[in-house]
């Protein structure tokens, strides 16, 4: 390598990097070494390469930052509690800044120039500009709404939200100030519309960048919240804070159970080593901001401000309504769901007739469309029922392993939460077909007098479409299992799926490491 590399552990205490445990991390390191050389010679360079290769001042400090995507085994769109288990595949992100040398005048205005690998590949251009007067006029950052207009005016641009949204929020909630010019470059590996939280994986890596090069030290559940404000306020997309917790904070090979209120980490169970988690892609195409999503959220909130008005007027009335289970839906006991407020509850209700009766949904990433219509007592069923599975699957996961039961259990809850999904209609023809498969599968090892390798499937992250999670038994029939679905899918879809397997660790775990070209 011809850089001198210092790593900075992000947790006190934390072990020092090994890159030979980051391959995805040596392959970057590679790149920047090569854009710190010549072009190659003949051959036509790609745009992206084209545009990177301009952007460093190599003889100065460049920081780099990582973080996963993620795989959802359970808890999904409830977002309130989950296991999710951090991919190997991630998101690196390389962040240099340019301040002016003391006495010179600046040849130009100080800009944010980001680059972006594989951009074209989406018919989007590789690189984004934008003066930081822009971003700070007078100093001061733009509202949120402003700077969502600004950077999101050229939809071949759109992807720079995720990046330039961080220094958004830092400046507008922690106050930091920045005054340099600064030069990004962005490289993931995780696959956007997969359901496997490629969005979070940039948002967090590049604020890890962001923050390493100026000196905030950020824990990682801050950065996951302060990430998830990218996300919902520069971005536009109503998510919760499930995926920047796990980017942030995922452990290899372990589950982070996460409860999210607003976002608090339970532990990181150990994968027990008999089994084994693989994602699979559908093919279908997913997006946390689609209009499914959107209304199964506002639906939900519908339901919760119903829920509790119902249990306002039980217990006298006299004020306003203050919300049930603190909040969340979720901290409602299935059994107290069912007796009191799900007969209660409108299968359907007009946003229009909603806000007439209840004004707010209490919902601050959503609004209630006065034309739209809206299911209201399926969505809000599914965070109370999905947080109950979550509790019993982490339950099961940790109990002595039995002959099996232990995985049948897991795989029965597993299909209770795609069934879930699909009557909240977030469900695909795609990710039903997978999770079918599976239960083929498992017929054909019982025809055969064998004993299943798979064990249950479900659909993950915000659903239509994405990646299916299928929990398998470890070692080579497990393998043999999976690669027999993926095979038998491909032949049906008509191309090959990406198959996710393996883990990584989150960005707090990683650090940030600072290069500079040796002298």
């Amino acid at each position: 390598m011809p850089f001198d590399i210092t790593h900075s552990p992000r947790e006190e205490g934390a072990a020092a990097l090994d890159l030979d445990e980051h391959p995805d991390t040596q392959r970057f390191l590679q790149v920047l070494e090569e854009l710190d050389g010549l072009p190659p010679n003949g051959g036509e360079e790609r745009a992206d390469r084209q545009a990177a290769r301009g952007l460093f001042r190599w003889e100065d400090d460049v920081f780099v930052a990582r973080a996963p995507g993620r795989l959802d085994v359970m808890g999904g769109i409830a977002d309130y509690s989950g296991s999710l288990m951090p991919l190997a595949e991630a998101c690196h992100v390389a962040l240099q800044r340019h301040p002016a040398a003391a006495g010179e005048a600046q040849e130009r205005a100080p800009a944010v120039r980001v680059v972006s690998f594989n951009a074209g590949a989406a018919d989007r251009a590789p690189a984004f500009e934008v003066e930081l007067a822009q971003l700070l006029p007078g100093g001061e950052p733009l509202g949120y709404p402003e700077a969502r207009a600004l950077l999101r005016r050229d939809p071949s641009l759109s992807w720079a939200a995720y990046v330039v949204g961080a220094l958004v929020v830092l400046a507008q909630e922690l106050g930091a100030r920045f005054a340099d010019g600064l030069s990004i470059l962005v490289s993931s590996d995780v696959p956007e519309g997969k359901g496997v939280s490629s969005s979070a994986a940039v948002e967090v890596a590049a604020m890890s960048a962001l923050a390493a090069a100026h000196g905030l030290r950020l824990d990682g559940r801050t950065l996951a919240l302060l990430c998830q404000k990218v996300e919902n306020h520069v971005v536009g997309a109503p998510c919760g804070v499930m995926d920047q917790m796990t980017a942030a904070l995922g452990r290899r090979d372990r589950l982070l159970a996460l409860r999210c209120q607003p976002a608090e980490v339970l532990g990181a169970a150990a994968i027990p080593p008999h089994l084994r988690f693989w994602g699979v892609d559908s093919g279908k195409p997913h997006s946390v901001g689609g209009s499914d999503y959107g209304r199964v959220r506002v639906g939900t909130f519908m339901g919760l401000r119903i829920a509790s008005q119902l249990a306002h007027e039980a217990a006298g009335g006299g004020g306003e309504a203050a919300p049930i289970g603190g909040g969340y839906l979720a901290n409602v006991p299935p059994s107290d769901f069912t007796w009191r407020y799900e007969g209660q509850l409108p299968e359907v209700m007009e946003g229009a007739t909603f806000l007439q009766r209840y004004g707010s949904h209490w919902d601050y990433a959503t609004s209630v469309d006065q034309a739209q219509s809206y299911a209201v007592r399926t969505p809000a069923g599914h965070p109370v029922h999905e947080n109950f599975r979550v509790h019993a699957f982490k339950q099961v996961l940790a109990a002595p392993a039995d002959g099996g039961e232990q995985l049948e259990v897991l795989g029965e809850l597993m299909r209770q939460s795609h069934v879930s999904y699909s009557r909240c209609g977030l469900g695909s023809d795609g990710t039903d077909r997978l999770v079918d498969l599976v239960q083929q599968e498992r017929g054909a090892a019982a025809a055969r007098g064998e004993a299943p390798a798979v064990f249950g499937a479900k659909i993950t992250g915000g659903g239509s479409g994405g990646t299916v999670c299928i929990l398998a038994a470890a070692g080579q029939r497990g393998e043999a299992a999976v690669q027999q679905i993926v095979q038998r899918y491909a032949q049906e879809a008509g191309f090959a799926p990406k198959v996710f397997q393996g883990s990584s660790s989150g960005a707090a775990e990683f650090g940030h490491l600072r290069l500079r070209r040796r002298r």
